[in-house]
């Protein structure tokens, strides 16, 4: 796969969070907030980016039930029970592509967010910047693998951001 070398960034994104597998919090460690691939999104290379985001709680939202993809029913609070400090500006990684481990039947788009948050933030907005590309989709032979690649990936990025003077906050 090569990197598409027409891109501009910074690429900047509103989307709303949707339940994705449960994988990135139950099985990785490393919980994701799952994006629906849009244009934008759909004409960049598969692979892992890095940048800057932002969740936008909806307000106007009571609380609902919903299904994720394997059945499981999931709270989506619309980021109601966020704190003030949850809604700053926060590094990300993103991956965008088939999840090959996994064998996914579609693409998604997930982002992690480098921060621990208190409750999950389903059905909540999300605002994020792409400033860049980590590497390519990947296929591993185990968790571990995956896993330790991904922390790679989260190094790389705070690094590359920690020397954004303004950390995000004129994208926003």
């Amino acid at each position: 796969m090569t990197v598409s070398t027409d891109v501009t960034y910074p690429i900047k994104i509103e989307s709303s969070i949707i339940a994705g597998f449960g994988r990135g919090s139950s099985e990785l460690g490393i919980p994701t907030a799952n994006v629906p691939i849009n244009p934008q999104l759909n004409d960049l290379s598969t692979g892992i980016y890095y940048g800057w985001c932002k969740l936008i709680p909806l307000k106007t939202q009571c609380d609902e039930i919903k299904k994720r993809v394997d059945g499981k029913e999931v709270l989506f609070n619309h980021g109601n029970n966020l704190t003030t400090d949850e809604t700053k500006i926060f590094p990300m990684v993103m991956s965008i592509g088939w999840n090959p481990y996994y064998h996914n039947k579609d693409k998604t788009a997930e982002v992690h967010i480098i921060h621990k948050f208190n409750k999950n933030f389903y059905g909540s907005n999300i605002e994020f910047v792409v400033l860049g590309y980590i590497r390519p989709e990947l296929n591993f032979n185990s968790v571990d693998e995956l896993i330790e690649t991904i922390n790679g990936d989260i190094k790389f990025a705070v690094d590359k951001l920690e020397n954004d003077d303004k950390k995000g906050s004129e994208y926003f």
